[in-house]
């Protein structure tokens, strides 16, 4: 008798053992832009937060090792730091009950924290806020409107590559 290729798992009760599927296993990937590799280690977003990140073991080595925020500055610069920070951040009193007050609530990455920066943004930008700035920035920029600039093609080159990590944070959102 020839051997049947059907498959056996279209009706209940289940045919095939549990643990027997076919379909491909699911793998969350590293939550640092770009990165392809399995997201199995978690990272608190912000001191006392439930939310995680998920970076694949090189990225938590580097989130890890980048905690101490004032490491390397001497004593007057880290006040100094302090000081500015604690007075760019007036908006966040929200978050003073988790003994922390810095730019963004702790739902973006460094990366997309930095292209915020680089459209001119404020952390709790949306994605149309983003879209326009990026329409704005780019014509301003763009080497066809600005022949022989630089320093205006180096800034167009900034604003496309800030766009490109929050568009794919956006998708990662979505998806």
């Amino acid at each position: 008798m020839a051997r049947s290729s059907r498959s056996m798992d279209w009706g209940f009760p289940r045919w095939r053992s549990y643990g027997g599927e076919r379909g491909a296993a699911k793998v969350r990937l590293c939550d640092r832009d770009g990165c392809e590799e399995p997201g199995d280690r978690p990272a608190p977003k912000s001191p006392n937060s439930p939310d995680r990140w998920y970076f694949c073991e090189a990225h938590a080595a580097e989130y890890n090792r980048n905690w101490n925020y004032f490491e390397g500055l001497s004593a007057e610069e880290a006040a100094a730091r302090e000081a500015n920070e604690q007075r760019d951040a007036s908006g966040f009193r929200q978050s003073q009950h988790y003994a922390w007050g810095g730019p963004g609530d702790g739902t973006r990455s460094r990366d997309e924290m930095k292209a915020l920066d680089v459209l001119e943004l404020e952390s709790d930008a949306s994605f149309e806020q983003v879209r326009a700035a990026y329409r704005r920035l780019a014509k301003a920029n763009h080497p066809d409107v600005k022949p022989g600039d630089d320093a205006a093609a180096e800034r167009f080159r900034k604003v496309q590559a800030a766009y490109d990590v929050l568009r794919r944070a956006e998708e990662r959102r979505a998806a």
